[in-house]
């Protein structure tokens, strides 16, 4: 299924996409009234939802609706760093030292916009873009072993980690330069994870202007997804509808021999195969 949360009159609502199709999840609202509170209703409330897809009526033509970010603000959104082979040689360039463990920042909550919102750079004078796979916790998870991981999915999204990289290293921790208001745009849904047989086996894409920047799959990930969350868990708890962000490949700005950074009028599409695309411009 395909979890969208959208603009009505004002109001978010929630629904499932089917075919070019929102149905509202509307008659579910009373027990369900978030996304997170689906999440968090595990297997009831995937059922009530799948319910209402296959017996509720169209709610409005997707090319209609406005699409909000796929999930209320959740309490954690982590993500990590050179997790890409080729990513890491930029970052080799940059003179950013190698580390011997995983590397992850938080991006503070925040930050989160709709998958088809505008990017304000703010004052940063150094605004990038990465394409990333990203994943939503649908069990809480402490001491998740890595064969066990999977189990601990509720489903899958595109973000953009809109980055600020001369407020990026203000900080070792890197958040400051990663958790600008509007600077982590996703969607456009939340696709879950029984429709997502291999996490690392996706093709993603990230264009600016329409001329490739990035591409790779996810099966190059250095970390894979359930060693993320393994290495996670064993520090503190993942809460249903936290959020990770599971690294981005070579071809950012900042990686170029001559950065070309993002600037107003931009236009940067994420596309990631089997996900979704969103599409973002920066004012």
């Amino acid at each position: 299924m395909r979890f969208v949360r959208y603009d009505e009159g004002g109001t978010p609502r929630i629904g499932l996409v089917r075919r070019e199709a929102i149905v509202s999840l509307a008659p579910i609202a009373e027990r369900y009234p978030t996304m997170l509170s689906i999440i968090e209703g595990g297997d009831a409330a995937l059922a009530a939802a799948r319910e209402q897809l296959d017996q509720g009526a169209d709610a409005l033509a997707l090319r209609d609706a406005r699409l909000l970010a796929p999930i209320e603000r959740p309490s954690k959104f982590m993500a990590i760093g050179m997790n890409y082979a080729k990513h890491l040689e930029e970052a080799d360039r940059l003179g950013v030292p190698r580390a011997a463990n995983q590397v992850w920042f938080n991006k503070q909550t925040t930050c989160i916009s709709g998958p088809f919102d505008t990017i304000d750079p703010g004052v940063t004078e150094k605004l990038d873009y990465e394409v990333e796979l990203g994943v939503v916790i649908g069990k809480s998870a402490k001491t998740v072993s890595v064969e066990n991981a999977r189990d601990h999915v509720f489903g899958y999204f595109v973000i953009n980690d809109v980055s600020a990289r001369d407020w990026q290293f203000h900080s070792s921790t890197m958040t400051m330069g990663k958790s600008f208001d509007t600077h982590g745009p996703m969607g456009p849904w939340i696709v879950t994870a029984d429709e997502v047989p291999d996490p690392h086996a996706l093709d993603l894409r990230c264009y600016v202007n329409g001329e490739l920047r990035q591409s790779n799959n996810t099966g190059n990930m250095l970390t894979n997804v359930w060693s993320q969350i393994s290495y996670l868990s064993t520090a503190f708890t993942l809460l249903p509808g936290d959020l990770i962000a599971t690294g981005t490949p070579e071809g950012v700005a900042a990686g170029m021999e001559s950065p070309v950074f993002l600037k107003p009028g931009d236009v940067i599409r994420c596309e990631v195969d089997g996900i979704g695309a969103i599409e973002n411009k920066v004012v």
